[in-house]
């Protein structure tokens, strides 16, 4: 079986994407996770661009890992400059890091008209840098920034940088799409000819996004013969974002039965996806090939049916061979096999009665606004209420949210929670059961200071609460021609260390929408956790 060796450049790369911005501790946490993942090279940034990227070459030496290579990256040394007078290649090797990744020119244009170089000294440029490096004992990966353009402009002069390059020292040509604007038929094809030309060195493939095709690119690339793939988790970088890392391996090995990652790692592919978004304080994005929550989510009726019969029929891989999971969503359009699929775990499938009210409350509630395709957490509860099984931890008494402007104009928002807490006398946590908690609690809005006062009120008997944080806060109009007096629906999403989950709540009042939206969550959190084992 061939080995692809994957190159994640999250750290750099991935960095310049809009709105991403890693701590130092960040880009560490993420380094050991993409080792525990197994992959094959980690570019830890430019030493020489901050501060903060010239500690983590430091930090990152004290990190026991296993697989993953760092790689320090830099650009040639400039011109007219000895490569040792060069404060970029000085970096590189002063960074220790044992892989050295040098971008150079490949396009005659850029030569020309950016670096103001003549054509021949861009060559000696990528030669001498990649040879001093080398001379110094790293291993060489030159990056050719642009090939794909400078390739379509001028061919002989792009090949030849690569042959610099080659002939220096360099132990992997890669070939970059830097503006993402090749598409894979032409990709193929001119990987195809680097192969060709030079048999027995290694060619890479670097991707952009800019035309949405960057995953089929590298797919090409591989299939004519490129055996390393660089990109970042979940394609975030610059623009558009790079070549996503979790398809590209995904597809490699499960569609082309190629050797990537380490044994038994691809399970915690849709782990390590999230564990990036985490850090990176982004959004998951729900319709991510492989990873997202719904990439293996079935809504229509006919649909859950054919699955629940043989998953093939709507899935193409076994969601379990990512890390990730089938989900079957709720809705109007659902069928009696949704709602089979749905609740598996009640072992209600032959009472059919029971189907039929469940069928009915979905359809009700959701003539009234309700829609529970995001909302899982909160069907989970209808459930367990139709059937009679439904303990609530704690009941709802009242609630109040004071909003004031001060006189300088800011705005503080206060909320009071009175609820009866439902712990069993045997607990001893606060006294026994329907003790009466009343809390108030200020926020930045009237669902963070809702959110604070119903914590105060529970924390204290369900301390597993405290892993519990809202995600998201979404709010949809429902029936908009009733003007101000529409119904709105609020949907929350939460989030602890293993799971993310999300509730739904409707009313005329936005505030009573969002109290139900997040009654429902924290209840489902408790459940959840175990303190209720019927769920």
């Amino acid at each position: 079986m061939a080995c692809i060796q994957i190159y994640d450049t999250t750290l750099r790369d991935g960095s310049q994407g809009e709105g991403v911005n890693f701590s130092l501790h960040d880009k560490l946490l993420i380094t050991r996770r993409l080792d525990e993942l197994g992959v094959d090279y980690v570019e830890g940034g430019y030493p020489l661009s901050n501060p903060k990227d010239f500690e983590y070459f430091q930090e990152v030496r004290k990190l026991a890992l296993k697989h993953a290579q760092v790689c320090a990256f830099g650009m040639t040394r400039r011109k007219n400059c000895k490569p040792e007078d060069d404060t970029c290649l000085r970096a590189l090797l002063d960074s220790l890091a044992p892989v050295v990744t040098i971008v150079g020119k490949t396009w005659d244009f850029q030569v020309r008209e950016v670096i103001g170089a003549t054509l021949e000294e861009n060559l000696r440029m990528i030669a001498d840098s990649v040879a001093y490096c080398k001379a110094h004992g790293r291993e060489v990966i030159y990056d050719a920034e642009h090939f794909f353009d400078g390739f379509k402009h001028n061919s002989e002069y792009a090949l030849a940088t690569l042959k610099a390059a080659r002939d220096a020292g360099a132990a992997v040509l890669v070939l970059c799409d830097t503006n993402g604007g090749t598409l894979p038929e032409e990709i193929a094809e001119r990987t195809e000819k680097v192969v060709k030309a030079f048999a027995g060195t290694a060619i890479g493939i670097h991707c952009h996004n800019d035309c949405d095709v960057a995953v089929a690119n590298s797919l090409a690339a591989v299939a004519q013969g490129a055996t390393q793939v660089q990109g970042t988790i979940n394609g975030i970088g610059e623009r558009c974002g790079n070549v996503d890392l979790v398809s590209v391996i995904a597809n490699l090995a499960l569609k082309r039965g190629y050797d990537v990652l380490r044994p038994g790692s691809l399970r915690h592919l849709t782990e390590v996806s999230r564990y990036v978004y985490e850090i990176a304080n982004m959004n998951f994005r729900s319709n991510q090939p492989f990873v997202g929550t719904s990439a293996f989510a079935h809504k229509g009726g006919m649909h859950a049916h054919a699955v629940a019969k043989s998953t093939a029929t709507y899935e193409h891989i076994d969601p379990g061979s990512v890390g990730n999971e089938r989900r079957i969503l709720i809705s109007e359009l659902s069928g009696q096999s949704s709602i089979v699929a749905k609740t598996t775990k009640y072992d209600i499938q032959n009472d059919k009665a029971m189907m039929a009210k469940i069928m009915n409350l979905v359809q009700d509630l959701e003539n009234e606004g309700y829609e529970f395709e995001a909302a899982e957490a909160s069907f989970d509860l209808l459930v367990k209420k139709a059937l009679g099984t439904y303990k609530p931890k704690f009941e709802r008494l009242a609630y109040r949210v004071n909003v004031e402007t001060g006189a300088e104009g800011q705005t503080v928002t206060e909320a009071t929670v009175k609820i009866r807490v439902n712990v069993p006398l045997a607990s001893g946590v606060i006294g026994g059961e329907g003790v009466t908690q009343h809390t108030v609690s200020e926020g930045d809005g009237p669902v963070n200071a809702l959110d604070g006062a119903l914590r105060k009120a529970l924390q204290q008997a369900y301390p597993g609460l405290a892993q519990m944080q809202l995600v998201d806060y979404k709010v949809r109009v429902v029936n908009s021609k009733a003007g101000t007096a529409a119904r709105v629906r609020v949907v929350i999403e939460s989030r602890d260390h293993a799971d993310v989950w999300g509730t739904v709540g409707v009313s005329e009042n936005i505030i009573e929408a969002s109290w139900l939206a997040l009654v429902d969550s924290f209840e489902y959190k408790l459940f959840k956790d175990g303190e209720d084992t019927s769920l």
